[in-house]
């Protein structure tokens, strides 16, 4: 796609509609005389404002409190009455900024007192559906992505609007710096301020999905491109009931690009399973609740075909194949105790077991493919284990949403990983063997307030979090090894981060706004040995804060204008820092550096929300801007081949762009949702000094492209519970780190039948259903340049099964 394609597609987004949303809240408040003693027994009547139909009522419990849920933002008349006083019709405006609100105290005058003034209320509620009033967060089924289902998260995500997956990370707008957590926590299966282990967490265990583009000051600052909030299963229906699952599968249906010659064959008909099992029980005060998942696959994780060129005219090609079994199992329980009617209890833990084997191949040719240079085979076995576990109190006040939540949360995560590398050259054969154990300690305590007001809310609380990395690094070099024999090795990184954050959220008929801030202090020690060549221990710290505002107008029912600001931080993750070099391939090496430092982003964004019956279009205009931005440099050094990839903070850079989704109803068979991102990526001329594996500076002049991305998602509602999703999605070309990425192109297609009385359901589904999806770029480095192109699986196959019990 061309820039004038590129600009066209949100132009003519931009003049569409979008779906109907549903809300709810809840609505209380409490009754007394003008000497303030409370009334019991009153009558609560709540009626539309421009009818006075009927709409919810109740009366006041012994406290003179009253409660009425489920009501939908609207215009309304709240009508107050009592024996003995005179009746009380107050106007009640409803909004959509908080689920639960309580009405300041309503006094009602005995019989012949003189009335005083009724003041108007303003209420609020939380939107439920995907784009809510704020524009700040967007919420999915995972159940409704019928075409991805039975696969992994990260799989799951590739169709979500606004997100896209590049080399196995997932990009909000074009930016990998998000923030990934579960249930609201960071968690060591996703990574602490990264997102690991995506590719391999079963959609199965997964409710939904939440997008928040714009976060504020009460989650954790770090993501500068945004926050993922995966949110598992958890039932809470009376007695028994659960559901149990099985999907199976296939990919790599054919080989879409011959190996090279002399290795072992590419990975085909890779076969995937993944059963699963939710349990739930509740019964008067105590809900108990287990949810387990087991993924098993075998993948074509990467076949990538590249061409190296060096300015002394050297040409090189390679192929790098590694065939991956993956077993990664997972499972939650816990219990959640009602202690009263203020007050919870839940105690949960989670255990996951991540097992990896790769076997890879790597041949190197001249650059007519007459002679083999060498040839590296290489197994990397890796189990990573995962415990954590929660406790978390909630008490609440009289008042409807007025709360407070502590919790405590702990995470061990192991990480025991072997690689042999065996490099096979004319007259010589040796292997590289590493052993790397690293144990990960994270606590973490919070204390959250909500306190709801006469026109909003305001939210506040403090975290504390300390977490430990101690690794070991066994290096055992073979013969010719290109890797130095001190590559191995101790390290110990450290991390202590208390914060503090306050929230104020503010609504009435016309105008939002919320103003927070996050008060952080970081400290961050990364200890290494003290003979170590080329490092030295570093560590930094520091005291920031981190604003967020959003201010929104809302001109009518149907159309609301917002503008959003917030600070935010992407902290180097400790594998960023790491200093044990590692193969990327056999001519490529990955080694952390201590020296690196984090990236502060201020970003600014324009939304505007226009819905009507049968549809809705959200648009934002958004502008980041970085210091200090975090990227991965590749250069070699004099008289050797080797590529040696460094992460830097090489300086600023900058993220324009625009955003669109436009959801429709057309009948109620059919609906479609358009989601379009075009956006410029800006990173300034930059020079930085790589010391491994000895010092050697590196320069970058000014690099910018425009790039973007287009999904489509069609979906139908057949009769007797047939359901069917065509995704299309194209992203266009794009700037990484010296170089660029090709556009790409896939295709996915499902359905679902609900059998077996609504409590089955059967689907059937395939990823990039025409096999176009190919990872094609360009690199230009200092002293070489290459061009890739890989082939890894992208064609997969599902079947699956689940029964409600």
């Amino acid at each position: 796609m061309n820039k004038k394609k590129l600009l066209l597609f949100p132009i003519s987004i931009i003049s569409s509609v979008a779906f109907a949303q549903t809300t709810s809240v809840t609505v209380s408040g409490k009754i007394t005389n003008k000497e303030k003693v409370v009334l019991p027994y009153a009558s609560i009547i709540l009626k539309k404002e421009k009818d006075s139909a009927f709409v919810a009522g109740t009366i006041t419990n012994e406290e003179g409190r009253f409660s009425i849920v489920g009501i939908h933002p609207d215009h309304y008349l709240l009508e107050t009455s009592i024996t003995g006083y005179d009746t009380l019709i107050q106007p009640v405006f409803i909004g959509s900024l908080s689920e639960f609100l309580d009405i300041p105290a309503i006094e009602l005058l005995q019989k012949q007192e003189k009335e005083t003034k009724i003041e108007a209320i303003t209420i609020t509620a939380s939107k439920k559906n995907e784009i809510d009033s704020r524009l700040d967060k967007k919420t999915y089924s995972v159940a409704d992505n019928i075409s991805q289902s039975g696969g992994s998260v990260l799989q799951s995500m590739q169709n979500l609007p606004g997100i896209t997956v590049q080399e196995g990370k997932v990009q909000l707008r074009g930016n990998d710096k998000v923030t990934v957590l579960i249930d609201g926590k960071q968690t060591a299966l996703t990574g602490f301020g990264s997102q690991t282990g995506l590719d391999n967490i079963p959609a199965s265990s997964i409710d939904k999905i939440e997008i928040i583009n714009n976060p504020s000051s009460k989650y954790d600052a770090n993501g500068n491109a945004g926050i993922i909030n995966i949110i598992m299963k958890k039932n809470k229906q009376n007695g028994w009931n659960g559901k149990i699952g099985f999907t199976t599968g296939l990919g790599s249906l054919w080989v879409r690009k011959e190996n090279l010659p002399t290795i072992r064959p590419q990975y085909t008909l890779t076969p995937k399973i993944n059963p699963s099992l939710s349990l739930n029980y509740r019964k008067n005060k105590v809900n108990v609740f287990l949810q387990a998942d087991n993924l098993y696959t075998e993948t074509l994780n990467k076949n990538e075909f590249v061409t190296r060129t060096y300015d002394n005219g050297t040409v090189i090609n390679s192929q790098l194949k590694r065939n991956r079994n993956t077993n990664f199992f997972t499972t939650k329980a816990g219990i959640d105790w009602n202690i009263d009617p203020q007050n919870t209890l839940t105690v949960s833990g989670m255990y996951g077991s991540e097992k990896i084997i790769d076997r890879g191949d790597q041949p190197f040719f001249n650059g007519d493919f007459s002679q083999r240079l060498r040839l590296w085979q290489f197994l990397e076995d890796e189990l990573k284990t995962t415990i954590m576990g929660t406790a978390s109190y909630q008490h609440k006040f009289k008042e409807a949403g007025h709360v407070l939540n502590a919790g405590f949360n702990y995470t061990f995560h192991r990480e025991d990983e072997k690689y042999f590398y065996d490099n096979y050259l004319p007259a010589s054969t040796g292997t590289d063997a590493f052993k790397l154990l690293s144990d990960e300690q994270v606590y973490d305590f919070n204390v959250d307030y909500i306190k709801p007001l006469k026109y909003g809310r305001i939210e506040t609380g403090i975290k504390l979090r300390n977490r430990s990395i101690p690794t070991n690094m066994n290096f055992i070099p073979g013969t010719n090894s290109v890797l130095d024999a001190s590559a191995g090795g101790k390290a110990d990184y450290k991390e202590f981060i208390p914060a503090i954050y306050g929230n104020y959220v503010f609504e009435n008929e016309k105008w939002e706004a919320e103003l927070g801030l996050r008060l952080e202090y970081v400290k961050i020690q990364y200890d290494v040995n003290p003979d170590h060549p080329t490092y030295k221990s570093d560590g930094y710290n520091y005291t920031q804060p981190f604003p967020n505002f959003r201010l929104a107008y809302k001109l009518n029912d149907r159309n609301k204008f917002s503008i959003f600001y917030n600070r935010r931080v992407d902290r180097p993750n400790e594998v960023d820092i790491r200093i044990f070099p590692k193969y990327d391939d056999a001519e490529i090496i990955k080694v952390g550096n201590p020296a690196l430092r984090p990236q502060f982003t201020n970003s600014i964004e324009l939304g505007y929300k226009y819905n009507w019956d049968n549809g809705y279009l959200y648009s934002a205009l958004y502008h980041r801007f970085a210091t200090g931005t975090i990227t991965r440099i590749s250069s070699i050094v004099p008289d050797s081949t080797l590529i040696y990839a460094i992460f830097q903070n090489a300086g600023r850079s900058y993220n324009t762009g625009l955003e669109a989704i436009w959801n429709q109803k057309f009948s109620d068979i059919y609906s479609l949702n358009i989601n379009g991102n075009v956006y410029r990526n800006q990173i300034d001329a930059f020079s930085v000094l790589n010391l491994y594996p000895e010092p050697n500076t590196f320069s970058a002049d000014r690099q910018s492209a425009i790039s973007g991305n287009i999904k489509m998602n069609h979906i139908f509602h057949f009769s007797q519970g047939l359901d069917a999703q065509c995704t299309l999605v194209y992203l266009a070309p794009d700037i990484i780190p010296q170089g660029k990425m090709n556009s790409r192109f896939s295709m996915d297609v499902g359905v679902k039948k609900a059998i077996q009385k609504g409590k089955g359901e059967l689907f059937l589904n395939a990823s990039d259903l025409l096999n176009t999806m190919v990872m094609k770029k360009r690199i230009q480095g200092m002293g070489f340049a290459y061009t890739s192109n890989d082939y890894y699986e992208t064609q997969v196959v599902r079947l699956g099964y689940s029964y409600k019990f």
